[in-house]
């Protein structure tokens, strides 16, 4: 049924006008239908002869492709033959992940993409993206222009950008790290329907500091330690000032930089153009969601919350700031009173003011005042729960096993529902184990996980684990941004995409079920969480997209007309 916003630029509904016949089309991944052009197509395209003449459909063609996935022999195999279902066939490549996301979803991102990274230049065969490197940066305006028709496109919705110091748990990765933009945009299409033509991923090549890749002769990236400093500032500036001269709409996520620039770059743009980082933000968003699902089980208001963080590094002080933001909004006091809830623990131990040179700009916010803490000598983990007395204790340590039995038993003395979230990736990095945590508050915790865990039991309880995954959060997050055109990506912003996301939490209706709603049920997820974001954004005078409804229902309805589905629509001529 035709939807009355048909006529939007982003509609995907109806025929699909297409400039290419032959083989140009058939090498056309966006276009391509392989098997399953109809009859009029294959006349009117100038196919007949190139292709076999069983016309197939599109679940037909599934079934095939999954056979074809499913006789890989191993995980980086698999990765492989979907990268290259991808330059072959975008509808089929994400229909076949919709339909098996539950299964593929490790497969087409971490822990197997960090494999793909790590192998890039062993295993590349074509680009992707667009390579930008520090020493032509005269250069960026030109290289930028190739993704458009005319040197300007209002058509790029969405940039991913990355420079590759700290990629998914295995550090500097280079110029492999355009993948993670890749497959970053991968997510946004599948988890919110943004156009896979309305993407750019970007990588910003400094080199790299990876001994491996520099004493590797196949490595395709600027064979040099990393440039840092003025210079590098000035190639991350450049790229942003033409990114939004080029591609003026475009809404810009920056991706697993490094410690020292995360949280700095994200500072100095938030305040000029719509941007996110997902280490940083989404990491956030995710976990309070999570976390404010756990109070309305516990019935403790956020206003009333202890936490203690225990590892403060980008992911830990993004948590703390979200944590922040939200008591802050909810009680009307600034953010320098909200930190007063929030413990933060690194390796200097709590983190206190008399750190000083020690602490990132990022720490300083939630550095306690000496006076607080009498004894200078017991600032560890276990001191700080036993004085403290957390509703939550958040772990992003990447410090194994660091949630011993004696700390998660002093918590639960002293809350009824403990609220532990081992978030360290991967699975081996985890604080916890959840079975422990479990058994250890006799079935009383309430966890989030970094990673997916099988359900844990009780006295013949069952519990379900949730799992802390950011592809719940971001993706609806950016839908919003881009669809309302938000000139900025304010906190009150964040803070409304995460109330939509805890809204959705299965807990809400039974405490055994887990705090966060599963992954596969993310498209829907990402409309709640986008139609807050667009609301928060017209609220705040953000958003410039003319005609935004304003009733529930026919918000919804404009939203998901703008949201790509992976099915083949009729080709006509233009």
């Amino acid at each position: 049924m035709a939807s009355k916003f048909s006529n939007l630029p982003r509609a995907v509904s109806g025929p699909l006008e297409c400039p290419l016949e032959g083989h140009d089309l058939l090498h056309n991944s966006y276009f391509n239908k392989g098997s399953a052009f109809t009859k009029e197509e294959r006349h009117g395209f100038h196919l007949h002869g190139l292709l076999p003449p069983n016309i197939q459909t599109l679940d037909e063609q599934v079934a095939r492709a999954y056979e074809q996935y499913s006789s890989r022999p191993n995980d980086l195999a698999k990765n492989t033959f979907m990268a290259s279902m991808k330059v072959q066939n975008q509808v089929l490549y994400y229909r076949l992940i919709q339909d098996h996301l539950k299964e593929m979803f490790s497969i087409i991102y971490t822990p197997t993409e960090g494999d793909a990274i790590q192998n890039y230049s062993k295993l590349f065969r074509r680009p992707e993206g667009c390579f930008l490197n520090i020493h032509d940066q005269d250069t960026i305006e030109d290289d930028l222009k190739r993704f458009t028709d005319c040197g300007r496109d209002e058509n790029i919705d969405y940039i991913v950008v990355t420079d590759g110091e700290e990629i998914l748990g295995i550090g500097d990765q280079g110029v492999g790290s355009v993948l993670i933009s890749v497959a970053k945009l991968v997510l946004t299409t599948l988890c919110a329907g943004i156009h896979p033509t309305r993407q750019l991923p970007v990588v910003l090549d400094c080199g790299t500091d990876n001994e491996e890749l520099l004493k590797d002769d196949l490595y395709l990236g600027l064979p040099q330690r990393r440039v840092r400093g003025e210079e590098y500032d000035k190639f991350v500036d450049k790229f942003v000032t033409n990114a939004r001269k080029i591609f003026p709409n475009a809404y810009i996520h920056f991706e697993d930089f490094g410690l020292r620039n995360a949280r700095r770059l994200l500072d100095q743009y938030r305040p000029q153009i719509p941007c996110f980082n997902d280490d940083v933000q989404g990491t956030g968003c995710v976990t309070l969601a999570a976390l404010m699902a756990g109070l309305h089980v516990s019935n403790i208001h956020i206003t009333d919350v202890r936490v203690v963080i225990f590892g403060s590094g980008s992911a830990g002080t993004g948590i703390a700031d979200q944590i922040c933001d939200a008591i802050a909004t909810e009680s009307n006091k600034p953010k320098e009173e909200a930190t007063k809830h929030i413990w933060c623990i690194d390796k200097p131990g709590l983190l206190l003011k008399s750190h000083k040179d020690k602490l990132t700009p990022a720490q300083t916010l939630f550095a306690r005042d000496d006076s607080e803490w009498k004894d200078h000598a017991k600032t560890d983990l276990y001191n700080v729960i036993k004085e403290v007395k957390p509703h939550a204790l958040i772990g992003t340590s990447t410090k194994p096993n660091a949630f011993t039995e004696d700390i998660i038993r002093e918590m639960a003395k002293h809350v009824k529902r403990p609220i532990v979230f081992p978030l360290s990736n991967p699975t081996r990095l985890h604080e916890a184990q959840p079975k422990d945590i479990n058994d250890w508050t006799e079935g009383r915790a309430l966890i989030a996980t970094g990673s997916p865990f099988p359900p844990v039991e009780y006295n013949g309880v069952r519990y379900e684990i949730a799992e802390c995954n950011n592809s719940t959060c971001f993706p609806g997050i950016g839908l919003g941004a881009v669809l309302s055109r938000s000139r900025l990506l304010s906190d009150k912003m964040l803070v409304a995409a995460v109330r939509a996301l805890s809204a959705q939490s299965p807990a809400l209706k039974d405490a055994n079920k887990p705090l966060l709603p599963d992954v596969v049920d993310v498209r829907e997820i990402s409309v709640h969480i986008a139609k807050a974001v667009i609301r928060a954004a017209v609220k705040e005078g953000l958003a410039q997209e003319k005609a935004i409804p304003e009733q529930d229902a026919e918000l919804e309805e404009w939203i998901r007309a703008q949201m790509w589905d992976p099915i083949y629509r009729p080709l006509v001529k233009p």
